[in-house]
């Protein structure tokens, strides 16, 4: 087994571990963090995909891809944190 394919199999499982708990998790922060293994996972299985093992130069595109999901993610957890956290106050305003 070689680095490519341990790294994608890696990233599908960590893709289905996050799936799995998005689906079966009643509590919002889990479903959050959920999504989250969910792109990590994604982002796991893209760069594996761009490794060329032939020692040539990795596609510079789905690295760069990576890197933008990558700060995308972030955000859209700020944000979706930050709505979670407006649930559980009354009438949904922010102290």
């Amino acid at each position: 087994m070689n680095a490519t394919l341990l790294f994608g199999l890696a990233g599908l499982a960590m893709f289905c571990l996050g799936l799995g708990a998005l689906f079966s998790q009643p509590a919002v922060l889990r479903k959050i963090l959920g999504l989250n293994i969910c792109g990590s996972g994604i982002f796991l299985l893209m760069i594996s995909i761009a490794y060329d093992p032939a020692g040539g130069t990795p596609d510079p595109v789905l690295h760069a891809l990576v890197l933008t999901g990558i700060v995308i993610s972030v955000s859209i957890t700020a944000f979706a944190l930050a709505l979670a956290g407006r649930e559980g106050k009354p009438g949904g305003q922010a102290e």
